[in-house]
C-alpha cells in the first residue's frame, strides 16, 4: 500500500476577507461548543496579526494565544475586546 502523504492546514492562512472571518466565526457559534469558538477567534486574530490584536487590546500576545487555543478558557471580557479588536460582532436572534 503507498503511503500517503499529509500537510498541515492552517485556518488563517485561508481567512482573507473579513466576510470569511464573519462566517468562519458564526459557524463555530453555531457549533455550541466553546472551546471551538474559542480556536476559531483564535485562527481569527492569528489571520489578522497577532500582535496587532494584542495591543488593540491591551492584553499580551502570549496570553491571547493561550487563551484562543481549543485548551484555553478566555473571560467574556477578553473574548468581546478580540472581537471589538476584530472588527466583528455577536447578534443575538431567536432560536428557529
Amino acid at each position: 500500500m503507498k503511503k500517503l502523504e499529509t500537510w498541515p492546514w492552517d485556518p488563517a492562512e485561508h481567512l482573507e476577507t473579513e466576510e470569511d472571518m464573519a462566517a468562519y466565526l458564526e459557524a463555530a457559534l453555531e457549533d455550541g461548543d466553546p472551546a471551538l469558538v474559542a480556536a476559531a477567534l483564535g485562527d481569527i486574530a492569528r489571520a489578522k496579526g497577532m500582535t496587532q490584536i494584542a495591543r488593540d487590546t491591551g492584553l499580551g500576545r502570549e496570553s491571547l494565544y493561550k487563551a484562543l487555543s481549543p485548551e484555553g478558557n478566555p473571560e467574556f471580557a477578553t473574548v468581546l475586546k478580540v472581537l471589538r479588536a476584530l472588527g466583528l460582532r455577536l447578534h443575538a436572534t431567536v432560536k428557529p
